[in-house]
């Protein structure tokens, strides 16, 4: 069973997927025309290989589904077009970190009601461990001497002269919310293995290893945190992500993968991944345009990388 990363539409096969992608982008349907140009094919005359092409491009034969995602979100976010927020965060300015907080706040609080959907449903002691671990590092902490990637955000922002309680009170920006609905869609009506990879997936964004992987570049210029490129706080918070996010990316994947298989769900946690790294794109793309109403300048950024 094929299920389609746009819609969400089930397909027997990639045949009736590839006939199902043929009639929707006849439509001139945004999604999924964006989808296919992006991921498979910009050829209009590709139709009738269409099938062979998303065949081709689930393919997890000789590399594993954990290295298939990695594949496919470095190619999104770190390939030969890095996605725009990726290239403004190499040397950020004040507006685009500005826009970073106020988004984020809103990811890191949707980030613990997923991984409290894993929680929930599953019976697995080793994926409670593991989620437990990233909820209490990314939204409670560990003590004064570790406080929580939540509270160093925080921090970042009032670094820039934001008040604590303006940060909390502003509501997110339309691609934001639309984001935090498919990702709480995802936990509350997908198997708990499919929340994992949706969203521990997220966390190779900062992952300082994806260069080994085929990026061309990593999720910041890691020369920022030398000298008084940034604040202290904004420092804190780009460096706890640093050290971390290898792990919480990497370990949780090698889980998924093996249950997966495990389960016979393979497949099904392809397009749940697909669709939360869409969802994903867009976020980031909410960032910038935060930023924007700091600093009309990032219009013509965001025009000039997308």
């Amino acid at each position: 069973m094929a299920l389609c990363p746009v819609c969400e539409s089930k397909s027997p096969s990639f045949e009736a997927l590839g006939v199902h992608f043929a009639e929707e982008t006849k439509k001139s349907d945004v999604g999924h025309v964006m989808w296919l140009n992006r991921n498979v094919t910009k050829d209009k005359e590709a139709e009738p290989e269409l099938p062979r092409l998303l065949e081709g491009f689930f393919d997890i034969d000789g590399i594993g589904l954990s290295r298939w995602i990695k594949t496919r979100f470095i190619e999104r976010f770190f390939g030969k077009r890095p996605h725009p927020f990726v290239l403004a965060l190499q040397h950020p300015t004040k507006p685009v970190l500005l826009g970073y907080v106020l988004e984020h706040q809103h990811f890191l609080k949707q980030w613990v009601r997923s991984l409290s959907w894993v929680l929930a449903k599953t019976d697995s002691p080793e994926a409670t461990r593991e989620e437990l671990d990233n909820i209490t590092t990314e939204f409670y902490g560990h003590g004064s001497d570790q406080p929580s990637h939540y509270e160093l955000l925080l921090r970042m922002g009032e670094s820039f002269g934001l008040k604590r309680e303006d940060i909390l009170a502003t509501p997110p920006l339309p691609a934001t919310a639309r984001a935090i609905e498919t990702w709480q869609s995802i936990g509350r009506t997908r198997h708990w293995v499919e929340t994992m990879a949706a969203m521990h997936s997220l966390e190779l964004i900062a992952n300082r290893d994806v260069k080994r992987d085929g990026a061309t570049l990593t999720y910041f210029d890691p020369r920022i945190l030398e000298g008084g490129a940034v604040t202290n706080e904004t420092r804190a918070f780009l460096w706890e992500g640093y050290e971390a996010d290898v792990e919480h990316s990497e370990v949780p994947l090698e889980m998924v993968e093996r249950f997966a298989g495990q389960l016979g769900i393979i497949e099904d946690v392809q397009f749940t991944f697909l669709r939360s790294m869409e969802a994903f794109d867009s976020y980031l793309m909410a960032r910038l345009e935060r930023g924007m109403q700091f600093d009309g300048g990032l219009a013509a950024f965001i025009g000039g990388g997308a």
